[in-house]
């Protein structure tokens, strides 16, 4: 029998769990917008309810549910927001911001040059999570990126 392995293959260390309103609604949308690729849906059995579903963006696993509030899981239109983003680094973020945008994300704020390295954006998608998208276009060094947040604080104090 094969040693099992405490993380499994295709996993990393963290892995988001998003609950939902509509799950299967919201996989359609990961699909377009992200490009994700489904790897499992599990049904409660009702049929309906969504238990479990993987999908794979980039080389990483998301993982969402259909909010069950018997269950405490809750999807952010039910608790008014969400304390969460999810960080996601893209080969391109104007075009990925560009298509979750076409799929019915908002954005929240447009894609820039941050100062400590990348190009990014942020958006909500229509469930309620919010996506920091984002592609690294330098390397900077500590004392690089002191300097850029002094001056990004700097032209921020004076709006």
């Amino acid at each position: 029998m094969a040693k099992v392995k405490p993380i499994p293959k295709g996993y990393h260390t963290l892995t988001p769990a998003l609950s939902v309103r509509d799950a299967d609604k919201a996989i359609e949308f990961y699909k377009q917008a992200f490009g994700a690729k489904e790897r499992a849906r599990y049904y409660m059995p009702d049929n309906k309810t969504i238990m479990h579903a993987e999908l794979k963006i980039g080389d990483s696993i998301l993982t969402l549910n259909d909010e069950m509030p018997e269950m405490k899981c809750f999807s952010p239109q039910s608790i008014g927001g969400t304390a969460v983003a999810l960080y996601t680094y893209v080969p391109n973020v104007d075009k990925v911001f560009e298509k979750a945008v076409a799929a019915g994300a908002t954005s929240t704020m447009p894609v820039m040059d941050a100062f400590w390295g990348d190009r990014c954006g942020q958006l909500i998608d229509p469930f309620g999570h919010v996506w920091f998208l984002a592609t690294r276009k330098k390397n900077l060094t500590t004392k690089q990126l002191k300097k850029g947040q002094e001056e990004w604080l700097a032209q921020m104090s004076k709006q």
